[in-house]
Order: structure tokens, then sequence, then C-alpha cells
């Protein structure tokens, strides 16, 4: 059966950019891990965690379809809402200045100091270092895990192409910390993150509309609309955001 790319493309695109901001956070910590502890542990870590997330893969993908496709799509599109909401709200919140921006190599400083201060290694596998790796691994992972699986199960059989997004990001992000083995500081956080914010939650609320049986005007082309709402609503919010940073109304914003 044909690949509809009308479909394919844009959840691909969807999973490729929110997969490959959190690969890059997670491979921040797995070079500082390396570079201190050893790469046996840090790698040792990263792979347990990569196995036990496939094995979620593994186990919730199929068990979506055995749910009505109505309630599945209510589901995971309040989740992916509630994702690209987080996401969106941080990357206008950075935009105005409210928060500072995110710096991979301000936080590659600080995770190597902090593993230098746990003392030197020690004989065998060095479990800090294990630690360290699996759990930012599973934590980033597990976020990637949940909106491939909701892009995917959302869709009806758009699984496999949002996969495909998100194993693309995960090896250029190997590939990169391969040939760099620095942190990935030259890639636009930020402005990756407003992009992602904007798409899941155009596809949220898609997806939410047609688990409650409604009739988008145009079908999926309902979909560039609500892009072009989300990116025009979230242009208006950076200035007035800005604006009350000023005045101090926004200077105990939470992160």
């Amino acid at each position: 059966m044909s690949l509809d790319w009308t479909h394919a493309g844009p959840t691909i695109l969807a999973a490729f950019l929110a997969s490959l901001v959190e690969f890059v956070e997670a491979l921040t910590v797995v070079l500082a891990v390396g570079a201190v502890r050893g790469w046996r542990g840090a790698l040792g870590g990263t792979l347990l965690a990569v196995l036990l997330l496939l094995a979620i893969v593994a186990a919730l993908g199929p068990a979506m379809t055995r749910i009505p496709l109505d309630l599945v799509r209510l589901g995971v599109g309040t989740l992916l809402l509630l994702f690209g909401m987080r996401w969106l709200r941080k990357a206008i919140l950075r935009s105005a200045g409210v928060i500072p921006l995110h710096d991979e190599d301000a936080a590659y400083a600080k995770e190597t100091a902090t593993l230098r201060a746990l003392g030197r290694l020690g004989q065998g596998w060095d479990r800090v270092a294990v630690g360290a790796a699996f759990k930012i691994t599973m934590v980033e992972g597990i976020e990637v895990v949940f909106i491939v699986i909701a892009l995917g199960a959302a869709g009806g059989g758009l699984l496999v192409p949002a996969s495909l997004g998100a194993a693309a990001a995960l090896l250029l992000v190997v590939a990169l910390g391969l040939a760099l083995h620095r942190p990935v500081a030259a890639i636009p956080d930020n402005t990756l993150k407003y992009v992602v914010g904007v798409l899941l939650c155009s596809f949220g609320t898609f997806w939410v509309g047609e688990g409650m049986s409604l009739a988008w005007p145009g079908g999926d082309l309902a979909i560039p609309a609500l892009n072009a709402g989300f990116l025009f609503a979230s242009a208006i919010a950076i200035p007035l955001c800005r604006s009350r940073a000023r005045q101090g109304r926004l200077s105990a914003y939470p992160r």
C-alpha cells in the first residue's frame, strides 16, 4: 500500500523536530558523563534506556489499535495539545526575554562539574555513569515515545511514519555527537521548540476535534490553518509578555 504523504509528511516532520529537541538535550548529558566518568558507563546506561524505550513502543503501539479510534484521537490529541502548549509557552517566554534561552554549552559545563564532584572512578561498572546516562535518556526518551505513539495512533496507521521521523532525528544527533564530541549548541533550540510547539498544538487541536466528531472545514487542510492560527497568536503573545516583564509583572514567572 502506497504511503499517503498528505498525512505522512507532516507526521514525519513533527516527530522529527520534536525528537531532535529531546535527543540533543540527552546527548549533552551523555557526552558529559562519557567525558568525566568514562564511555563504558555512559554508553551502557544509554543502551539500557533505549532498549527499555523500544519495549514500551512495542507494547503500547499495538495496544492503541484495540481502542476505538475516536477515543484514541480524543486522548492522544489532548496529550499532544498539552505537550505543545508547554513547549510553545517556554518558547514564547524565552523569545520575550522573560526566561533565559537554553544553552547546551552551559548545561554541559554544569553537568561535568556535578559529575566531577561525585568522586573518582571505581573498579568495574561506574554506577554513577550508568545511572546518569540511563536517567537522562529515559526522561527525554519517554517524551519522544509518547509523541510518536500519539502522532501515529491518532492518525490511524501513521505509527511507522512517526517512528521514521524519530529514528531520523536519533541518527542525526548520534552522527553529530560522534563527529563533534561536544554539545550540539549550533542547533537553535528555542526556534525548534517554537516550531514544534505550534505543530503539536495544531495536531492536538485537530485530533481532539476529530475525537469529538467535529467536521473540520476542508478536512485535513484545517491543520495548516491551525498552524497559522497558533503562530499568529504566539506572535502576538511575545510582545505582550515582553511588555509585562518590563513592568515587573512576569519577573517571577515559573520556568
